[in-house]
C-alpha cells in the first residue's frame, strides 16, 4: 500500500505576521496535531513561495503555503481478522464494545492478537492513522467502550478534545467495601518506584481526579458509577484502592481477595474464580469530531460481570 498525500494550498492570514512557521501552520490547519505539521515542516514538505522553510522561522503574513501532507503507513503490527463489537460506525469514527481479555495495542509478549491487528484487518485505511485510529486505551482485562478515529484529521480532533476533559467516560466498578457516599478523589499518580509494572498515588505525580457514585448496594460490596475527569494509567484502580474500595478480581491493586462473613459457597466460589477486574467502561459521550453533533453511547456489562452481580443481588437479598 503506497502512502498517501493531499496537498494543500494556502494564504497565510495577516493576523499570523511575527508567529514561528509551527504555529502559523497549526492554526491555519487545525485538523493536525503540531507535531506532525513540524514533522512535515522538516521533511521539506512545507514551502513558502517555492522554498522550504524551518519550524521557527517567521512568517510575515499573506505568503503562499504549500503542504504536501504524506500519512505514513502503519508495517510493523499485521493485520488480523477476528470479530469486533461495533457500536457506531461513520466515515471519521467508530465506537467499540471490547471484551475482557483483549489487549488494546501490541506490546512485549503481546504482537499478535490484538484490537490494533484486528482493527487493520476491518479497515486498512487504519493504516494510515496513529495506532490505527486508537484515541484511549483500555486494560487487557478492563471491557467496554473505545472511540477509534478513522482519518488522521478525527484522530486529531478527537485527541484534542480528550487532553480538553470534553469527552466523558463512565464505568461501572464492583468493589469490596460499603462506603457511606460518593467521592472525589484527587490524588496524583505516579510510577510506583519499586514496581515499574504498576502505578501508585505519589506526591509527584501527575494530577489525577476520578469521581464516583453508590449505583448499587450489595451486602460487603457496592457496585460503584465511576467518572474520569483525567486519563492516567489504571487510575481508578489505584485511586479506589487507596480510599479502601478495591475493585474485585484486581490482581495488582486489589490485594488478597477477603471473603465476606456467612457468603454462602457459590458466591464464594465466584468471587474466588473472577480473575479480572470488575471494572467495565459502560457510557461514552462526546462530539462528532466532524460535524460536532452530541453522541451518547451505552454498552452491557460482559456476561461474566453480569452473572457476578446477579449472584451478590440474589445473596444479598436472601
Amino acid at each position: 500500500m503506497a502512502p498517501e498525500f493531499q496537498i494543500h494550498e494556502l494564504d497565510l492570514p495577516p493576523a499570523s505576521a511575527g508567529m514561528r512557521l509551527d504555529q502559523a501552520l497549526a492554526a491555519a490547519l487545525p485538523q493536525y496535531s503540531r507535531a506532525r505539521l513540524q514533522r512535515w515542516i522538516r521533511s521539506g514538505a512545507v514551502s513558502i513561495d517555492g522554498h522550504t522553510v524551518r519550524p521557527r522561522d517567521r512568517v510575515r503574513g499573506g505568503e503562499r503555503l504549500v503542504v504536501r501532507a504524506e500519512f505514513p503507513i502503519e508495517t510493523s503490527v499485521a493485520a488480523e481478522a477476528f470479530p469486533l463489537d461495533i457500536v457506531h460506525e461513520d466515515a471519521a469514527l467508530l465506537v467499540l464494545n471490547k471484551p475482557p481479555g483483549l489487549v488494546v495495542h501490541p506490546g512485549a509478549g503481546n504482537r499478535e492478537h490484538t484490537l490494533q491487528n484486528a482493527l487493520l484487518a476491518y479497515d486498512s485505511s487504519l493504516a494510515r492513522v496513529p495506532r490505527a485510529g486508537l484515541v484511549h486505551r483500555l486494560d487487557k482485562d478492563t471491557s467496554g467502550l473505545l472511540m477509534v478515529a478513522r482519518t488522521p484529521e478525527s484522530h486529531t480532533r478527537l485527541v484534542a478534545a480528550l487532553a480538553a476533559r470534553e469527552v466523558g467516560r463512565e464505568y461501572l466498578a464492583l468493589c469490596a467495601g460499603v462506603p457511606t457516599g460518593g467521592g472525589r478523589i484527587e490524588e496524583p499518580i505516579g510510577r510506583h518506584r519499586s514496581a515499574r509494572t504498576r502505578m501508585a498515588v505519589r506526591s509527584d505525580g501527575r494530577e489525577a481526579v476520578t469521581h464516583y457514585r453508590i449505583e448499587e448496594r450489595l451486602g460487603a460490596f457496592t457496585l460503584l458509577r465511576v467518572q474520569l475527569e483525567t486519563g492516567r494509567t489504571h487510575q481508578i484502580r489505584v485511586h479506589l484502592a487507596h480510599v479502601g474500595l478495591p475493585v474485585i478480581g484486581d490482581p495488582v491493586y486489589g490485594g488478597r481477595m477477603r471473603q465476606p462473613a456467612g457468603a454462602s459457597t457459590a458466591v464464594r466460589a465466584a468471587l474466588q474464580s473472577f480473575r479480572r477486574q470488575a471494572l467495565h467502561a459502560q457510557r461514552l459521550r462526546l462530539k462528532h469530531p466532524v460535524n460536532r453533533r452530541a453522541l451518547n453511547f451505552e454498552a452491557p456489562p460482559p456476561p461474566d460481570l453480569q452473572a457476578l452481580l446477579q449472584l451478590l443481588r440474589a445473596e444479598d437479598r436472601s
